[in-house]
């Protein structure tokens, strides 16, 4: 993402190829997320900047603005990829241009908006932002107001542009007031404005301190170092617009993207070991042997809680494998108390509970079961078979056939009379049985009925044959 010194690049260029030039051309594509949803669209913005003169360019952190000749003007946010990109000029800061990103106008999938001045030589602008995490509004308000109304003035103050603002004692404060990772306040915009994930490693390491460490755990010494820190990387980036070939050699900031590389170095030159975290969500590049921790940090809270907690677990074990006698008389008072304000239950209740809980602990396993078999025309017979014997009894009355587990001739063992009710009284089931729907004429179904000896055969909703 273009932090404060990549956004002040921009700035720089603006300065030098836009200000005091008039836009004769403005064409913009409307995208629902770069322009809609913060409450403005491509026909709003091209009606707003076409025939105008851009009077100044400016920054504060990640934003930056055009001041119109008249309101509104145009606010600006990069997001995580998007950047500006001007014709015949390379304005790219670390990442050069590859060549088929070089032709003109860029690829309509990526551009948002392209501006060209009506004055000689023309000078033709571009917004672009394949991942349309980037921002465009137009603030309609007097210039030298932009940074008192939103989002302008939830953010905190810029440590190049504000520095009567962000001095030594107003960074105590804010770290004191907080107990979260120091790396994840310096990201939170709303404190500062400007700093993202790069900067933050550069002037933590400059600063030797542990970005996962609670910022109100901080010496003062800490404190005035990272403020002189956050001064001096801040304003030496904006000074040399990002160009990270003029960065001093001594900066992490050549060696941090070794993260997910092969072949990338994992040392600093002097042989200092690079480490990685997530703190705030982004990947933190660390130096533990400079950075170290002098003060709580999130992961070691967890570790201290769960070492009580095994150390508690220790001391139960303890007890059961060698008790104190005055430990357990001092339990069984505790229980004795405890029973006594249980609310006292009557005896059906009691008896009830006893009988659950006995049948809990010797279950009886289930001798029977019921399952369906064929049903006839004149009536339906359910057949009940015992799941203790692997082939089914025979039956006291006759009954529907059926194929033997071994494929043998079995017969049914009790049945269902017609109220519903089992003719026979030991059988524990009495259930009536289920109707059973018509089937359709081009259904056949055979029957075969053992009490007649004779086979016969007939077909649902037609003649007997």
């Amino acid at each position: 993402m273009p932090e404060i010194g990549e956004v002040a690049r921009i700035v720089h260029y603006l300065h030098k190829h836009l200000v005091g030039k008039t836009l004769a051309v403005v064409k913009a594509q409307h995208d629902e997320n770069v322009f809609g949803k913060v409450g403005t669209s491509a026909a709003e913005f091209e009606k707003a900047l076409r025939g105008k003169r851009v009077v100044d360019a400016r920054q504060q952190g990640k934003y930056f603005w055009l001041v119109m000749s008249t309101p509104p003007h145009p606010l600006f946010h990069f997001g995580m990829a998007g950047w500006w990109k001007i014709r015949d000029l390379e304005t790219a800061y670390y990442k050069p241009t590859k060549p088929e990103e070089a032709v003109w106008p860029p690829n309509p999938k990526s551009w948002k908006f392209i501006l060209e001045t009506s004055e000689e030589p023309k000078s033709e602008h571009a917004f672009i932002d394949f991942r349309r995490f980037g921002r465009i509004r137009l603030i309609d308000c007097p210039a030298n107001e932009m940074r008192n109304v939103s989002p302008l003035k939830e953010n905190g103050p810029d440590p190049v542009i504000d520095k009567e603002i962000l001095t030594e004692e107003w960074l105590v404060q804010k770290l004191q007031s907080k107990h979260v990772p120091v790396k994840a306040l310096l990201l939170d915009q709303a404190n500062i404005s400007g700093i993202g994930n790069w900067v933050g490693d550069e002037l933590l390491y400059n600063a030797k301190i542990h970005p996962e460490q609670y910022s109100n755990t901080l010496t003062p010494a800490q404190m005035k170092q990272l403020h002189k820190s956050i001064h001096y990387v801040c304003s030496t980036a904006v000074e040399l617009l990002a160009e990270s070939d003029r960065f001093p050699k001594e900066w992490l900031f050549k060696h941090r993207w070794a993260k997910g590389k092969k072949d990338a170095p994992k040392h600093l030159p002097n042989g200092e070991r690079i480490t990685f975290v997530t703190v705030g969500g982004r990947t933190s590049a660390v130096i533990p042997s400079v950075q170290k921790k002098t003060g709580e940090v999130a992961g070691d809270v967890k570790r201290q809680d769960r070492d009580e907690d095994e150390d508690e677990d220790e001391d139960e074990d303890l007890e059961e494998k060698n008790p104190n006698p005055a430990r357990r008389e001092s339990k069984k008072i505790e229980d004795d108390n405890q029973d006594e304000t249980k609310p006292k239950l009557g005896k059906r209740k009691a008896k009830k509970d006893d009988g659950e809980a006995e049948n809990e602990a010797n279950p009886k396993p289930s001798r029977r079961r019921v399952e369906k078999t064929d049903k006839d025309d004149e009536g339906g017979e359910e057949a009940i078979t015992n799941i203790r014997t692997p082939t089914p009894l025979k039956s006291k009355k006759r009954g529907v056939k059926e194929e033997g587990v071994e494929g043998t001739e079995t017969e049914v063992q009790g049945h269902v009379n017609g109220n519903g009710n089992a003719t026979d009284k030991s059988l524990p089931y009495r259930r009536a049985p289920r109707k059973q729907k018509a089937s359709t004429p081009s259904v056949q179904q055979k029957v075969t009925e053992a009490s007649s000896g004779r086979r016969r055969s007939t077909r649902v909703g037609g003649a007997p044959k």
